[in-house]
């Protein structure tokens, strides 16, 4: 690749000489490297559509300008992971709305790129943020919320907050389960149970999917409760001890005689 030329360019707006630098659009008239003119540019431009045959939505035959190269530019490289501060920089925008102004998203795009991102920073962060959190966490973290009474307990989100396993709380690491319900949890259980059978055996394979999810929920919430139980049953009451313990001597309650000295 042939090294660009630094050259002086001409600004028409701002009627003065840019510094030189290697202008892409220059070319050669006798023994001068010169930039190319706006109306040049645009002929170009122009003329290699017209040879592509390309068209817009409506049919029509496509036309550019040399500034929506500008607007290519800053979708591709934001959409590619660069920081839209950065892009303002390399395209020598003031302020930041106009960078934004020249960005197209599309809905599908913002979608990608978020999970990308989620992705990167989960990728940064330790693993130990992303642990099952223990019964102590839990009920301090559940301290600064109204608790949602469940039928096996109680659901852990946040006030006002919208449930996005849409009420699948079987399926939700949100749950908390009481022990006390686990008859309760059995019986639904060994409903899942059936219900996939059934769905088996009438060949709705779809619903035998989403059924032992919940079965699988159903499951690790029983494991929960079992674990919260065997803790308990190891816990030993070491009782209140009295006062006479703590002070470690006995109390004589009875008054002594009155003295007969004067």
């Amino acid at each position: 690749m042939t090294e660009l030329a630094s050259i002086a360019a001409y600004d028409p707006h701002e009627r003065v000489w840019n510094p030189a630098m290697p202008l892409l659009f220059q070319h050669r008239i006798g023994i001068e490297t010169r930039a190319m003119h706006p109306t040049c540019l645009r002929a170009y431009v122009a003329q290699t559509l017209v040879g592509t045959g390309l068209t817009d939505a409506s049919g029509e035959p496509l036309t550019m300008q040399p500034h929506d190269f500008r607007r290519i530019f800053i979708t591709d490289a934001v959409m590619n992971g660069m920081p839209p501060h950065i892009a303002q920089l390399v395209a020598g925008h003031r302020v930041i709305d106009t960078t934004m102004g020249y960005l197209a998203v599309y809905p599908q795009e913002v979608i990608e790129a978020h999970r990308a991102f989620i992705v990167r920073r989960r990728a940064t962060r330790p693993s130990e943020e992303y642990r099952t959190p223990t019964d102590e966490e839990w009920d301090s973290f559940l301290g600064h919320f109204e608790k949602r009474k469940l039928s096996i307990r109680t659901c852990g989100r946040a006030f006002s907050t919208p449930c996005v396993h849409e009420h699948a709380c079987l399926r939700c690491a949100m749950l908390r389960p009481d022990p006390a319900e686990r008859p309760r949890l059995v019986d639904i259980r060994g409903n899942l149970t059936d219900r996939i059978a059934e769905a088996r055996r009438e060949g709705s394979l779809g619903e035998v999917e989403g059924l032992e999810t919940s079965h699988a929920g159903a499951e690790d919430k029983l494991s929960q409760m079992d674990a919260v139980t065997a803790r308990a049953a190891k816990a030993v009451d070491l009782g209140m001890p009295t006062f006479h313990q703590i002070a470690g001597r006995a109390i004589n309650t009875q008054r002594p005689p009155p003295s007969s000295a004067p």
